[in-house]
């Protein structure tokens, strides 16, 4: 299995609930579309110790399928529409386990 962890910091013009829900909506309407995407999961709601406002939490079967994750025309769309706009800052770490 390989996980694979994002957490974004929003635009500061950005950073509502709205944006947040949208970002979880479609990030996690994605199981079951995209082949090989076992889990996923989006925190919208940190607490004040963090300095990141929204983190994903994603499980995929292997390597390959967490590679065609990045290009599959659904998650494309997806970031697109819901994330990257609104986002300034995003880290990534992907491992196995």
């Amino acid at each position: 299995m390989v996980k694979h962890i994002i957490l974004w910091q929003l635009k500061e013009e950005f950073n509502n609930l709205n944006v947040k829900q949208g970002i979880k909506n479609g990030l996690e309407g994605l199981l079951g579309v995209v082949p090989g995407l076992v889990e996923i999961k989006v925190y919208t709601e940190p607490i004040e110790s963090s300095n990141a406002d929204v983190c994903l939490y994603s499980v995929f079967e292997d390597e390959a399928a967490l590679k065609n994750y990045a290009v599959h025309p659904e998650h494309v769309k997806v970031a697109d529409t819901f994330v990257r706009p609104y986002t300034k800052t995003r880290s990534c770490i992907d491992f196995c386990e």
